[in-house]
């Protein structure tokens, strides 16, 4: 009788391990963090930058859309080089800044006169601001073919 309660036991067990037993080991994709959308992400001391992208119609001028979210308790002057040029964008204390969104209240995309860059290509950036380690990241390229990005042409 007891022999035949513990094979039971262990059929049980062996059902219940079988059905959900994989997800012990399963690689979850959803706890890993990704760029969802066409734009890249970086971190710059108190600066959490979102969805980077270069939008170009020439190749040779082109416009950065960008979000900025602003964590420190001061308003931060942003530097974000490329070639030989630094153009500068303020963003407020506690504040996520959108420069280049269709909201009402977002800024208009910051302007990289002379980037020299296609679109579909990779283009490096540099964002720092004051005494922070400034970030190099390769940011995309796009044109005005996708509607979201056809009016940051201006």
């Amino acid at each position: 009788m007891k022999a035949r309660l513990a094979a039971s036991v262990l059929l049980a067990a062996g059902i219940a391990l079988g059905a959900s037993g994989c997800t012990f080991v399963t690689y979850q994709a959803t706890t890993e963090k990704y760029e969802a959308s066409d734009g890249v992400n970086l971190s710059v001391g108190d600066l959490e930058v979102r969805n980077a992208l270069v939008i170009t119609d020439d190749g040779e001028d082109a416009v950065l859309a960008v979000s900025i979210a602003n964590d420190s308790d001061s308003d931060v002057t942003l530097g974000i080089e490329y070639e030989d040029e630094t153009v500068e964008v303020e963003v407020p204390a506690g504040t996520m800044t959108v420069f280049g969104g269709s909201a009402d209240d977002a800024e208009p995309a910051i302007e990289l006169p002379g980037l020299g860059a296609d679109a579909g290509s990779l283009t490096p950036l540099y964002f720092q601001y004051g005494g922070e380690e400034g970030v190099e990241k390769l940011v995309p390229v796009l044109d005005g073919t996708l509607p979201e990005y056809e009016d940051l042409l201006g």
